[in-house]
């Protein structure tokens, strides 16, 4: 179940957004699923715009997060990259830091919010 309120955190490179919730979802389901299609299909996307996302950040970061193989007799499929690995852990460490920091703050002001 959605929270009714809620922060959303994003690392910005240049005119980018290099790792946001969504994507940080989209590295996470290929890392689980070893494909982008899979993991599109895990979170109701369309394959281009997963592989958008993979691409933008892919350019983002000094090298690729994801590297994919091209399908054929033996299928493709998707590898998250230790430097992947890496900033999905720190993306994630950044959000628990940051909601741990502003837990009361967001709780008063869901307070006064319609239900």
């Amino acid at each position: 179940m959605a929270e009714l309120a809620s922060i959303r955190i994003r690392i910005s490179f240049r005119e980018n957004i290099a790792i946001g919730q969504g994507k940080a979802d989209l590295l996470e389901a290929i890392h689980k699923t070893g494909s982008i299609s899979a993991a599109a299909r895990e979170l109701d996307m369309s394959y281009r715009k997963a592989w958008n996302l993979v691409d933008e950040m892919n350019q983002c970061f000094r090298s690729p997060v994801v590297v994919a193989a091209k399908g054929g007799t033996k299928g493709g499929g998707a590898q998250v990259t230790p430097l992947g690995v890496e900033a999905l852990a720190r993306f994630r460490e950044i959000q628990a830091k940051a909601s741990a920091a502003i837990e009361a703050d967001v709780r008063a002001f869901r307070k006064r919010l319609l239900l």
